[in-house]
């Protein structure tokens, strides 16, 4: 009998990416995967070590999947990912119940890794993390209709307050021919939704070729015949270029959706952040965008509670966000990351970093909702993501909505429709984030 093996990958979707990878890797090995920890003889966790609510996370699941086999229901836990490539040592001390705690960069070896932990050998191990993988074949655990293309790994912008760059190392680019492989790949086996992922995506190809080469591998890209839409993640500001606005207007492929995250408006912030941009810039920027590509969707991320942010500081990100009205809209409270330079700076108070946090998505809250109202009575395309029984109606996404971090449509139908139907939506009523229709059938 096959030895069952089971990932569970915590994070970002780059880290799913290289889960993924790791997968089709055991699979080929003549392993049997299972979706269910429970299940498994082999636990791995793909960790998340980013931000301090990702590490408790991720020890909340190598605890659990430790009292799992302390139970005797499964043989050995494997950690690797963001955690242990970060913390390395200090991490293979404190999971001491742990067959392997391994970086980034040995993940290609996932299979002789299992077999030796198999053999009650303990594995602490942490090569290069430039050995990752950039490209690959993958086992895809999305929903089968789309998948993530990580473009670039590491990070060259050395934002302050992050530690990606201490994690992943610098910024290199997948070669183009490689990214063209891997979504034609994709394509021909069932996928019309490619994402493309970087820690910025906008920066692509200038480590490889001496500019930044995004627009033309979106051009190249629009001529795979299986791909319906083509959605960019993680846009830096400064970077969004009058040749990448002219393809997203022009490219029918291309949805008319953009990922950029901004952090803050307010001048002196941004530049303790190290960002490189500033109110001005952004204003400017996503006026542009409004204007060159009617109906855009705007989507973006900001921090609460940076060090020393005032309450004037504050408050001037709260007019921000009410006067260009975001589409979409994460915001987090500063997290302290040991290692980064904001850690040195003066500290805000946690509970006014997380008060702060509120304040702006109550306000997107209502933003929300009013952009939602003005949708009544106009026709969407959406992609089925499935049936709810309870509620008797069939849910998916429009083009304005990305998986798991964005909203839902919720619609009916006379007739039986597949999963990864693109169908036309007539809305009818909307939610705080959803919204609700009829399908033209």
């Amino acid at each position: 009998m096959a030895i069952k093996v089971n990932i569970t990958s915590l994070g970002c979707n780059k880290n799913l990416v290289d889960a993924e990878r790791m997968l089709y890797d055991i699979k080929s090995a003549g392993f049997e995967i299972v979706t269910e920890p429970g299940l498994s003889d082999v636990a791995i966790v793909n960790t998340c070590g980013f931000i301090q609510s990702a590490k408790e996370e991720a020890i909340e699941t190598i605890l659990e999947l430790i009292t799992l086999k302390n139970e005797g229901r499964i043989k050995s836990v494997i950690i690797t990912g963001c955690l242990s490539e970060r913390y390395r040592e200090e991490a293979a001390e404190l999971f001491v119940e742990a067959d392997a705690v391994i970086g980034i960069g040995d993940n290609k070896d996932i299979v002789e890794i299992i077999n030796a932990t198999l053999k009650n050998q303990r594995v602490i191990r942490f090569g290069s993390k430039y050995d990752l993988a950039l490209t690959g074949k993958r086992i895809i655990t999305t929903l089968p209709f789309f998948a993530y293309v990580k473009i670039a790994e590491g990070c060259s912008n050395c934002c302050s307050y992050c530690a990606i760059p201490a994690i992943r190392g610098k910024y290199r680019s997948v070669p183009m021919e490689k990214v063209i492989e891997e979504v034609k790949w994709l394509c021909d086996n069932g996928v019309t939704e490619i994402i493309l992922t970087a820690q910025d995506t906008t920066r692509y190809g200038e480590d490889l070729y001496g500019e930044c080469r995004l627009p033309l591998l979106m051009n190249e890209l629009c001529k795979i015949e299986n791909l319906k839409w083509l959605r960019i993640l993680y846009c830096y500001p400064e970077k969004v270029s009058d040749e990448l606005i002219e393809v997203m207007k022009n490219q029918e492929k291309v949805v008319k959706y953009l990922d950029i995250p901004i952090q803050h408006c307010n001048d002196r912030i941004l530049k303790l952040m190290n960002r490189r941009c500033d109110k001005a810039s952004l204003n400017a920027l996503f006026e542009k965008l409004r204007r060159e590509i009617p109906g855009i969707t705007l989507r973006t991320t900001l921090i609460t509670g940076f060090p020393t942010e005032t309450d004037e500081e504050f408050e001037e990100l709260c007019h921000f966000v009410k006067d260009i009205e975001f589409d979409k809209l994460g915001c987090f409270a500063y997290s302290e990351e040991e290692g980064t330079k904001a850690e040195t700076f003066e500290q805000v108070d946690e509970d006014i970093r997380a008060k702060r946090a509120e304040i702006i998505m109550d306000m997107q809250n209502v933003i929300s909702e009013q952009k939602n109202n003005k949708m009544l009575g106009k026709t969407v395309t959406a992609v089925v993501e499935g049936f709810d029984r309870y509620s008797e109606c069939f849910f998916g996404r429009t083009s304005a909505d990305a998986p798991d971090i964005d909203g839902k449509i919720f619609f009916t139908c006379d007739k039986k429709l597949k999963l990864g139907q693109y169908v036309n939506v007539n809305i009818t009523d909307t939610l705080e984030y959803d919204l609700i229709g009829e399908a033209i059938c």
